[in-house]
């Protein structure tokens, strides 16, 4: 146990700029009580004592505003970080050298009595306000982004974001790789939205030149007008009003 408690210690170290000692981690870090804490509260349910498991595991969710239930199993080297609201259900598994931040919760969408909760394989990152839900899968060296809602299986170094979740990286590999600067999904999509409409206005600017559309006469009233002659220039007046609002 104390070998353990060694190793969380330096894990802290390791992954918190803020620590400057074991003894400050020891006795100001709330997620270190949290793991001391629910290895005796998992020790107790394993040996036939689950009331007194429950009953200590309360005792330090009152203490550490993190609540991890007796039964769940729990790796080396775990680092909560802050750890307020942080809720692990009874068959949730937790691998080693884990990092969950603040108000994550690996919770249950079944009421069977069987494997409900998540499966977080080891170097797994879980960011700010997470929710993981159901039996599913974080793989090895994957990363769960802040605020997400997880609902299927995360492949083994791939980053999870949004609501619901989507891959949007992959091949994550190192284990205190903590980097949160993930590309956004509807900005890349507009980017290629403005693309398209340039190289559309591109287009039609050499069709205009090439058939001399400034004086070709249309037909009143018809589509052609519109788009070439009248108001309806849209990708002009799209232009406009973007470089207005710059």
């Amino acid at each position: 146990m104390f070998d353990d408690l060694k190793q969380d210690l330096q894990a802290a170290k390791a992954r918190d700029p803020a620590a400057r000692s074991s003894l400050e981690i020891l006795l100001c870090y709330p997620g270190i009580w949290a793991i001391i804490f629910h290895r005796i509260n998992h020790w107790l349910w394993t040996h036939r004592l689950p009331f007194w498991g429950r009953f200590f595991s309360q005792i330090s969710r009152f203490l550490t505003g993190i609540e991890i239930h007796p039964g769940a199993q729990i790796g080396k080297r775990v680092f909560i970080d802050h750890g307020m609201g942080i809720v692990i259900g009874e068959t949730a598994i937790v691998g080693n050298d884990v990092l969950i931040y603040q108000g994550v919760v690996l919770g249950g969408t079944s009421l069977s009595k069987g494997k409900r909760h998540p499966t977080v394989e080891d170097a797994v990152v879980i960011g700010s306000g997470a929710k993981v839900l159901g039996n599913i899968t974080l793989g090895c060296s994957s990363k769960v982004g802040a605020g997400a809602v997880v609902l299927q299986d995360v492949p083994r170094g791939a980053t999870a974001v949004g609501v619901p979740s989507r891959i949007i990286h992959e091949d994550r590999k190192c284990v205190l790789d903590l980097e949160h600067e993930f590309p956004d999904p509807v900005s890349s999509a507009i980017d290629l939205l403005f693309e398209r409409q340039e190289e559309l206005e591109n287009r039609i600017n050499v069709l205009s030149k090439f058939h001399d559309i400034d004086h070709v006469e249309f037909d009143h009233g018809s589509e052609l007008e519109e788009v070439f002659k009248g108001d309806g220039k849209l990708f002009y007046k799209l232009n406009n009003y973007i470089d207005e609002e710059e």
